[in-house]
């Protein structure tokens, strides 16, 4: 499966689902969870997502 996904219709909704390895509590330890949030920044700032 391609890890390069790409979204065509900039006007719709996507959902988005992803997996972890070893299934690591990511939204509970704060490391992971402060990346998660700094990525989902940048990319409402750079890339105009809206969550």
């Amino acid at each position: 499966m391609s890890r390069k996904y790409k979204f065509w219709d900039s006007n719709s909704m996507y959902f988005i689902s992803f997996a972890t390895v070893n299934w690591i509590d990511v939204f509970k330890r704060n490391e992971y969870k402060d990346e998660i949030i700094k990525s989902w920044q940048h990319c409402q700032q750079k890339k105009g997502l809206e969550i």
